[in-house]
């Protein structure tokens, strides 16, 4: 689906979304029957319109989904509306190669194999390898055939023992020890720097200080700052790709994992039609229908306050996104969106190599902060200066 429906619009797609919406709770009062699949359903003229009331509910759909709050239907909200269709036991769930599951009875399965201590990865509702071995490491256990495949014999099986077992997330547990056992000292740790755009891809080009530069440029340049301060820390920072390359967000995220990476960090710039929009904001994988990354939320909001406290950005705050890169990269990932180039105040700031300088600081600084949680001396949002951080590392 290339065209993205707004309010005002008129098509079947519209309907389709209405019923989909109504059937998931999110629309009430719907009063046409939401039990019947939507393909084989026909609508009338009047239900193919959208309103200004499906946008709200389209909304309020992609905030809980991770997903930015449009309000429209574009190609993402509907890949996810179908996903979250799926309920567990409507289809056989296996691991196809190349072709994974992906829906909401993904996310009940590996939530209750979470909760028995069979599945350790983040739930992110894809049917892959490794919850394929989940699936048959608790066959195996509990006397069913292992073959891997969530059938009726499995899925009735976890239903019944999973109502009577809860627990904590393995992977929230596995995360935050694994940043406890790193210890505080940045040296020896490797971080993985994505700018988002590489090639013959430029993005923007706007007027800056020194002339035109292009938004490639400016992400490029602050990817070099933030990799010599990580480097002159002992850090082992890697770029995620050469600058003439602009790999798709699936190859970068299996190079950080190719790299065992400890981190990655993702650099872009925002823009708008409208250029009151403005600030700095941050992301991280999580929604509010699967876990959430709590080291990478943490770092998130790590990141977020030092660049607030040492730029004139406004804080446009951390967020929860199931993005593909968030969700396909296996250690924390922080996505930094660094300003908008449509509005004046943000590219001022952005095409100024002092406040470059300065954003690079932050996300140093802040990977620090994140490091010493299990220190009682933590320095103060803002104020830790990078010559001071260093001289911290040497002690």
């Amino acid at each position: 689906m290339a065209q993205v429906l707004r309010v005002g619009d008129r098509s079947p797609r519209v309907a389709e979304v209405r019923t989909t919406l109504a059937r998931l709770g999110v629309i009430e009062g719907y009063t046409r029957d939401v039990s019947a699949k939507t393909e084989s359903q026909k609508f009338h003229e009047e239900e193919t319109l959208f309103d200004a009331e499906l946008s709200e509910s389209i909304k309020a759909f992609q905030q809980v989904r991770g997903i930015i709050p449009t309000g429209e239907i574009d190609e993402l909200t509907l890949r996810i509306l179908r996903e979250a269709s799926y309920t567990l036991g409507a289809r056989v769930l296996e691991f196809q190669p190349g072709n994974q599951l992906v829906g909401d009875d993904v996310v009940e399965v590996q939530t209750q194999l979470q909760e028995l201590g069979f599945y350790t990865e983040r739930i992110d509702g894809h049917f892959g390898e490794r919850t394929h071995h989940a699936v048959m490491n608790y066959q195996l256990n509990y006397g069913l055939q292992a073959d891997g495949i969530c059938g009726p014999d499995t899925i009735r099986a976890l239903s019944r023992l999973g109502l009577r077992i809860t627990g904590g997330s393995a992977q929230a547990i596995r995360e935050r020890e694994r940043v406890r056992k790193a210890g505080p000292r940045l040296a020896g740790k490797r971080v993985v720097i994505d700018p988002a755009l590489g090639g013959r891809n430029k993005g923007l080009t706007v007027r800056g200080p020194y002339g035109e530069v292009s938004e490639e440029e400016i992400l490029w340049d602050l990817a070099m700052r933030l990799e010599g301060r990580m480097i002159a820390t002992g850090m082992d920072a890697i770029l995620s790709r050469p600058r003439m390359d602009d790999p798709s967000y699936r190859d970068r995220a299996s190079i950080a994992n190719a790299f065992g990476a400890d981190l990655m960090l993702g650099l872009q710039c925002d823009s708008y039609p409208n250029d009151k929009a403005n600030g700095v904001a941050t992301f991280y994988f999580g929604s509010e229908t699967g876990t959430n990354s709590m080291t990478g939320e943490t770092l998130s909001a790590y990141i977020q306050r030092e660049i607030v406290a040492r730029t004139p950005l406004a804080n446009c705050g951390s967020h929860a996104r199931t993005w593909e890169m968030l969700r396909w990269t296996r250690m924390p990932t922080v996505e930094i969106a660094t300003g908008y180039l449509s509005n004046p105040g943000d590219l001022a700031v952005l095409t100024d190599p002092t406040m470059r300088d300065r954003i690079a600081e932050a996300v140093v600084v802040a990977v620090k902060r994140l490091y010493l949680l299990d220190e009682d001396e933590q320095p103060k949002t803002g104020t830790f200066k990078f010559s001071e951080l260093l001289e911290f590392e040497q002690r």
